[in-house]
């Protein structure tokens, strides 16, 4: 989209469409006499109320140049939070993309203030609002799409206006690759969509192992999990170099089950179609690497995917067996369906090689997450105290928020194998908490915490398709 920026007053603007944001009082700062006057007569006759998120569209309205005008309720004056005002920008960029508008004016100093959170909020609503899933179902009738935004405000405002774009741009790629039908999005889809986004960026190198590299550098856990498909597993690893050559990266680790069966467990019929979102872990990690590339981040970052498909044959791993990690422990593996722990092991063990400043992995790991927290929170346990209320703190500033469970000792004992140093599941109890107990076995040389989205990567329903999350909370982490 083209971006300008207009000084004019607003009733001045000629332009398909003017947006501007009302507060719960009865007027607006910094607009001309004319169109507070008109925003407090629709306020006191009812036909508008400015409670958060609330649009009312006016054609060629009193007194103005614009074709149309969109009011959007902003709610009390700081009584919503980031994440409520997130989802009212959101649904503006709906309501805009239903408009037969090529280009849209936004009041930055009404909607936002001038606040630099709420602009980078506003503009990731605008371009999270503007995806249209079209890989297998092209739109039949395409209408009219907005191609430029005037905004009205300064070259600061403008600044962290194109940030929310960006950041907005990484998570409709990672909404993308976690809708594509599995059949499309397999582990050597991933890869090879790596490989091109690492030929976009010089600063953004990318490496990829296929199984027989795997074998030979000890990944027999991670490939545990993929020798049952006749799709072979891959380990990607982008690097980005933005920082100093010295400076200690920031790692994200993506799990990437680009189809989850749950092999020999196999899971019921019933909605295993959407567990070609086991992978929205994997799409974050690529959502990421996209969005640091296009700000030019001053920071080293590794993106690490370890990606496979969980399917049952002859060939497939049994509840029973025993394998070797990358880190040499063993695992007897109880239930396949539990696959998601045995690939990040390894990748968790592989990068300890790049001597990480802190790491964190981000997966679709427990179904048990979904039960705690529902589909607000994203789940958090981490060993590292001030890692947590990094991420917790963030989230919640960002509008991304996630919930710390424990890790601690009496949840590791449900672990003990007789059979092997541990086993992949601890039984039913605290599901969500096992599984990172088990991923923290391997994580001892580094500050690490572990995300699990389980309940906030996807839309289920009417709605269904990838959120984009935990995206705003991973590049605000990278960010500093």
């Amino acid at each position: 989209m083209e971006l300008r920026l207009e000084t004019a007053p607003l009733i001045d603007l000629a332009t398909d469409c003017l947006v501007v944001g009302v507060p719960e009082t009865d007027s607006v700062e910094a607009t001309g006499s004319e169109l507070d006057t008109l925003i407090a007569e629709l306020i006191e006759s009812g036909d508008f109320k400015a409670k958060l998120g609330t649009t009312l569209v006016l054609r060629h309205p009193r007194d103005l140049s614009a074709m149309r005008l969109v009011l959007i309720g902003l709610g009390k004056p700081n009584a919503a939070d980031a994440f409520a005002e997130q989802e009212a920008f959101i649904g503006l960029g709906k309501a805009l993309k239903g408009l037969p508008i090529t280009e849209v004016t936004l009041d930055l100093q009404s909607l936002t203030g001038g606040d630099t959170g709420r602009l980078e909020r506003l503009g990731y609503g605008i371009q999270w609002a503007q995806y249209q899933y079209t890989a297998t179902k092209p739109v039949k009738e395409p209408g009219k799409s907005i191609d430029t935004l005037v905004l009205v405000g300064d070259s600061a405002n403008q600044t962290a206006f194109e940030v929310g774009l960006t950041l907005g741009r990484g998570a409709n790629l990672t909404r993308n690759l976690g809708n594509l039908p599995p059949n499309t999005c397999t582990p050597r889809y991933l890869a090879d969509q790596a490989l091109a986004l690492a030929e976009r960026f010089s600063s953004l190198s990318c490496e990829v192992f296929d199984e027989d590299a795997m074998t030979e550098i000890g990944m027999h856990c991670l490939l545990s999990v993929s020798q049952g498909s006749d799709e072979p597993a891959r380990l990607i690893v982008l690097n980005y170099q933005g920082g100093q050559p010295g400076d200690k990266p920031k790692v994200l680790v993506g799990k990437g089950v680009t189809f989850d069966t749950g092999g020999i467990s196999i899971k019921p019929s019933a909605g295993m179609d959407e567990m070609k979102y086991d992978m929205c872990g994997a799409a974050t990690v690529m959502g990421c690497m996209q969005t640091i590339c296009e700000l030019g981040l001053k920071a080293n970052v590794i993106g690490v995917i370890a990606a496979v498909e969980n399917m049952p044959s002859g060939r497939a791993t049994r509840p029973g067996d025993v394998v070797t990690t990358l880190s040499g422990k063993t695992v007897e593996i109880l239930n396949t369906d539990a696959e998601g722990r045995l690939i990040l092991c390894d990748a968790l063990t592989y990068v300890e090689r790049f001597t990480p400043e802190a790491v964190i992995d981000i997966a679709t790991l427990t179904g048990a997450c979904l039960v705690a927290l529902g589909k607000h929170n994203t789940g958090l346990l981490s060993t590292d105290d001030a890692l947590a209320e990094t991420l917790l703190r963030l989230g919640r500033t960002v509008g991304d928020p996630c919930w710390r469970l424990p890790i601690e000792a009496p949840y590791q004992k449900l672990l003990d194998s007789n059979f092997a140093d541990m086993a992949n599941i601890g039984g039913r109890d605290a599901g969500t908490i096992t599984a990172a107990c088990f991923l923290s076995r391997f994580t001892e040389n580094y500050p690490w915490a572990h995300l699990d989205i389980a309940g906030t990567a996807w839309f289920s329903g009417q709605a269904k398709g990838a959120s984009g999350r935990p995206l705003p909370l991973l590049v605000s982490w990278l960010r500093g």
